[in-house]
């Protein structure tokens, strides 16, 4: 069938993005389902920050390639023996699938999928095909998903069943944002109610794990940020606290407000400097957690008598240390009871030909989590 879809053709562009146009909106061929597969019509995909560190090339993929991995949609058509889903099913996409059978996978740690990270690496599907092409060029996947289009083909590893009276807006949320967020300080971290805790870092991941503080009863929840307003809605979702890095001495500040440090510390910025101010804002005995993707290249360097003298842990958490299947219909769950207001994160809906100016917007910080809404019937 013949979708629209943004196909990113070349990593690195500068912005503006308006002017460069990284993604260009194509007619391109999609493939059915075959066996193992899914055919979902996309409902709405996030913009969010790991999609921008695709497109200036600070994470490497495969090109050409559709982007998108946050993203939740209706099953149109299924391929022989799938059992996850049916036609008709609302479903919340994976942006690491599921294969069941890996050393990770078999002992509850599928968010390190290993079939799923190599078949990353080459732009396939979990199982290896491509469905995606163009003028009968192959197409690269994005993480199993490729979301920034009318349709996806992804196998049934990648969906999720959810409730259809979740509206697409809120439910495309729960693909990236809130299992990485509210995982990282459920599963990862697994803080104790009353426990004091600092988010550095207040995108739409951050915020995420601030909501998911309050949801775990943390008696204390610090966040820090560049930016004034996200620093108020952080107040608005249950921060007691709220810092401005930019202050010179707001690792000290906070160190003195909570007389020696934070017993928990997540850092979700991405870059070494908001991890040096999580793991400088840490207390003896703490625990530091990043989910940030910083470069490649970029190091912390860690003193290594005062890890141990301090007996201090450091974490990483990715995808929220999730399984999925488990996670995601519990923490829609907590959505309908009110505890996880996702809808709030939002900052407005766009269409395909306005990612460009979209992830401009993302790159300069001005929106928290931007909704790409591809069909009319998904807008509220």
């Amino acid at each position: 069938m013949k979708i629209k879809a943004a196909v990113l053709y070349e990593q690195g562009k500068k912005t503006p993005f308006s002017e460069s146009k990284p993604l260009k909106v194509e007619e391109v061929d999609l493939e059915p389902p075959g066996a193992g597969e899914v055919l979902i019509r996309t409902g709405a995909a996030g913009l969010c920050h790991s999609d921008l560190s695709m497109i200036n090339g600070v994470m490497q993929r495969k090109v050409p390639m559709v982007p998108g991995h946050e993203a939740a949609g209706v099953v149109e058509e299924i391929g022989a023996n799938v059992t996850q889903c049916k036609p008709g099913d609302h479903v919340v996409m994976s942006f690491v699938p599921i294969c069941g059978e890996c050393e990770f996978c078999i002992t509850g740690r599928s968010n390190i999928c290993s079939t799923a990270f190599n078949a990353r690496a080459t732009g396939a599907l979990i199982n290896g095909n491509r469905r995606l092409s163009l003028n009968g060029e192959p197409l690269h996947h994005t993480n199993g998903v490729s979301c920034y289009a009318e349709y996806m083909v992804a196998c049934e590893d990648s969906v999720i069943t959810i409730d259809k009276e979740v509206p697409m807006l809120d439910a495309a949320l729960f693909g990236c944002a809130v299992v990485t967020g509210v995982g990282a300080i459920i599963n990862t971290a697994k803080i104790v109610p009353g426990s004091t805790i600092a988010v550095v870092g207040l995108g739409g991941v951050g915020l995420c794990a601030l909501l998911g503080g309050v949801v775990a009863g943390a008696g204390r929840i610090i966040a820090v940020d560049i930016a004034s307003d996200k620093l108020g809605l952080a107040r608005q979702l249950g921060a007691t606290d709220t810092f401005n890095a930019t202050d010179p001495n707001c690792t000290e500040k906070i160190i003195e407000e909570t007389k020696g440090g934070v017993e928990y510390a997540f850092e979700v910025a991405g870059v070494v400097e908001a991890m040096q101010t999580a793991y400088a804002i840490t207390r003896r005995g703490g625990t530091t957690v990043t989910s940030g993707l910083s470069q490649h290249q970029h190091t912390f360097e860690i003193p290594h008598s005062q890890l141990v003298v301090d007996e201090r842990t450091i974490k990483g958490s990715y995808m929220g240390s999730c399984v999925v299947r488990n996670d995601v219909p519990k923490f829609i769950n907590l959505y309908k009871q009110g505890k996880l207001p996702v809808d709030k994160l939002r900052s407005g809906n766009i269409c395909l030909n306005d990612l460009n100016q979209g992830f401009d917007k993302l790159a300069a910080g001005d929106a928290i989590r931007q909704m790409l809404v591809m069909h009319d019937e998904f807008s509220a």
